[in-house]
């Protein structure tokens, strides 16, 4: 089956070889096309908005079967790209977009109107100048609502990363809440809320050595996003949840 063609013109190969100049540009610190990425996006968005639109219950295994067939890289360090279901009724979808190791990245949304999905809303550096587009990851954190929390970094070492939670409100992404960049990072969401642990206080005479590890808990409640529980403990003795 034909690949759909992005504003009428771009083809899957196409694609692929804008990613390659996407990937390259940003690993040798070279300027990146802010054209060449808005077509990267066209061509991802007629992909998505044609598998959510190919049945009244989208297959989010056959969408992302059809995004892994867009892969340019081999092996595919770094790329990849993902649809997943938000909370809320009717359900929105986001996509999740990493063009190679290192960025750029993107979040994509898709909304719809009596079962048809367009394309809604986005986040990316164009329009967030001060969002960390690099080897990103997205957790749906709520059933009710379309609250999510996009991870960004988290490639060192000391697995240092950014967290960022958002609400897509139907029509656009509303950032909610931004952490420091946080090393010694790991995160879960599940049924209780979002659970965050990282270094709250690092050795200064040695930045790769934590002095103070912190817990937290957060929820999306009331129409805000709040903190209710933390802890700080030792590096090497955790409390018990």
């Amino acid at each position: 089956m034909a690949r759909p063609r992005a504003q009428g013109r771009d083809t899957a190969a196409d694609f692929k070889k804008i990613v390659e100049g996407l990937s390259a540009a940003r690993l040798s610190g070279a300027d990146e096309s802010q054209a060449d990425m808005e077509r990267a996006f066209a061509y991802l968005d007629s992909v998505a908005v044609s598998s959510l639109n190919r049945s009244p219950a989208p297959d989010l295994e056959d969408a992302n079967h059809r995004l892994a067939d867009l892969l340019s890289h081999e092996p595919p360090v770094g790329e990849n790209y993902r649809l997943l279901r938000l909370g809320g009724a009717p359900a929105a979808y986001a996509m999740v977009i990493n063009f190679g190791l290192g960025g750029p990245a993107a979040v994509r949304i898709y909304a719809g109107i009596a079962g048809r999905y367009a394309f809604a809303a986005r986040i990316d550096r164009l329009v967030q100048k001060d969002f960390l587009d690099s080897d990103l990851e997205l957790l749906p954190v709520s059933r009710s609502e379309a609250v999510f929390v996009t991870v960004a970094g988290r490639t060192d070492d000391l697995s240092t990363g950014m967290f960022s939670a958002w609400r897509f409100d139907g029509q656009h992404a509303i950032s909610l809440w931004n952490s420091d960049l946080l090393q010694q990072s790991n995160y879960e969401a599940d049924d209780n809320g979002f659970h965050l642990v990282y270094c709250s206080q690092v050795d200064e005479d040695h930045p790769s050595e934590c002095l103070k590890m912190s817990r937290d808990l957060y929820r999306f409640q009331g129409g805000d996003w709040k903190r209710v529980e933390t802890a700080e403990f030792p590096p090497d003795k955790p409390p018990a949840k």
